[in-house]
């Protein structure tokens, strides 16, 4: 197999073949994987299959093991508030850590799993071809020497994120991805832990919402750090339109929206202002496709399902479509048949999430409560009927896959 791009769910697919007894190599564009972006969330049914592959326990200690969701009104009163991860009662954790310390613990299992030379860096996907055997033809261009190199496999996987190349050959008229007109932004800040010190909390509405987590044990100096998310409709702000892909953010475009959010459990303007630096991201998805596979090549990861950052579903739904191509690779007698069983499994379920999130997934409580009562509420139980939120909740579980059985 080969696998086009060394993110999360292409590193991830790697040792789930790799443990299956077939023989992969990942090519990754990047001249070296680095520990570089924000924070990300990794759900239970995620943190399952990694715990499989062998890797959980080198995991854990790089990030914060998630107690409890809770969603706030933008007055910072508790609308709801649930247990996360082994608090629920999974067997597993929900693991708040960096993106880049858990893709290079990833490479770091591939290099002390797979054979030599299994992780290329700094090799862009050029082209691939079928050839009439149904192997596959792949050309791509090594950036340290600036040749071509061409490799063959019996499948080729785009892992390689929404602006995936592979993709982009197979559906050259797709055109650029799906824009909400929101943008994120997106930083890390030291500061002290807040609520029960593992908690994750959405707050406000949308399109005007602030989410924040911690993704670090606290240190001697009282401070962990804090991932952050601030997210604005950019038609609000008299701002030209950007669709611009990681760029630097100016806090001075969106912190006066927030500059009143000062709860007694955390200070959302001090937390902004002490970022280091701050990225800025369009919310962006694509319209899921009738199909992922043409003949011996399909997708993977954002590749085939990019969706909204609703749910901290992106990463954990990578994850499990490598497990579901391991095990149909391994267990299909033939490619065809293999590609064919994963994508039934995989392409209508996150197909419904990517729509799911497009309603904005669990969030929806936070609208909810803004329409009903924008001025805030004395008693939550004066505004949603005995187990209105309970079920916004287990419905969205249901359709990512990580309902409590």
């Amino acid at each position: 197999m080969i696998i086009a791009g060394g993110g999360i769910g292409g590193l991830t697919t790697a040792l789930a073949l790799h443990q299956r007894g077939i023989e992969v190599t990942v090519y990754e564009s990047a001249l070296e994987l680095q520990a570089l972006g924000v924070g990300i969330n990794v759900l239970p049914h995620a943190m399952a299959e990694l715990d499989a592959l062998g890797v959980m326990s080198s995991l854990l200690p790089l990030g914060v093991a998630t107690a409890e969701l809770c969603f706030f009104n933008r007055h910072g009163q508790l609308i709801w508030r649930e247990p996360r991860g082994l608090d629920a009662g999974y067997p597993v954790p929900q693991l708040s850590v960096h993106r880049g310390l858990l893709q290079v613990a990833l490479r770091d299992a591939c290099v002390r799993s797979l054979p030599a030379d299994s992780i290329r860096t700094g090799h862009v996907l050029a082209s691939f071809s079928e050839r009439p055997d149904s192997a596959v033809d792949v050309v791509l261009t090594d950036r340290a020497r600036d040749v071509a190199v061409h490799d063959r496999a019996d499948v080729l996987i785009g892992a390689d994120g929404i602006h995936s190349a592979v993709r982009r050959q197979l559906l050259p008229d797709e055109g650029a991805p799906r824009w909400s007109g929101n943008i994120l932004w997106r930083a890390i800040s030291r500061s002290r832990p807040f609520l029960t010190g593992r908690s994750m909390f959405m707050a406000g509405h949308l399109p005007h919402k602030f989410v924040a987590y911690p993704i670090s044990d606290v240190g001697d100096d009282g401070l962990c750090d804090i991932n952050w998310i601030a997210e604005l409709d950019r038609s609000t702000l008299g701002l030209p339109a950007r669709e611009d892909w990681n760029r630097r953010g100016d806090v001075g475009e969106f912190l006066p929206r927030f500059e009143q959010w000062r709860f007694d459990w955390l200070d959302l303007p001090g937390l902004i202002t002490s970022a280091p630096a701050v990225y800025e991201f369009p919310m962006v998805d694509r319209d899921p496709l009738d199909t992922w596979t043409y003949g011996s090549v399909t997708l993977l990861g954002d590749a085939a399902h990019p969706m909204y950052p609703v749910g901290s579903n992106g990463a954990s739904q990578a994850v499990l479509d490598a497990r579901s191509i391991a095990d149909a690779l391994e267990q299909e007698p033939t490619v065809s048949g293999a590609l064919a069983r994963y994508e039934a499994d995989r392409r209508p379920k996150t197909a419904a999430l990517v729509m799911m999130n497009r309603r904005h997934g669990p969030e929806r409580v936070l609208d909810m409560a803004e329409e009903r009562v924008p001025d805030g509420f004395r008693d939550i139980r004066d505004v949603f009927a005995d187990g209105e939120l309970d079920a916004v909740a287990a419905s969205y579980k249901q359709v990512a896959g990580f309902q409590r059985k």
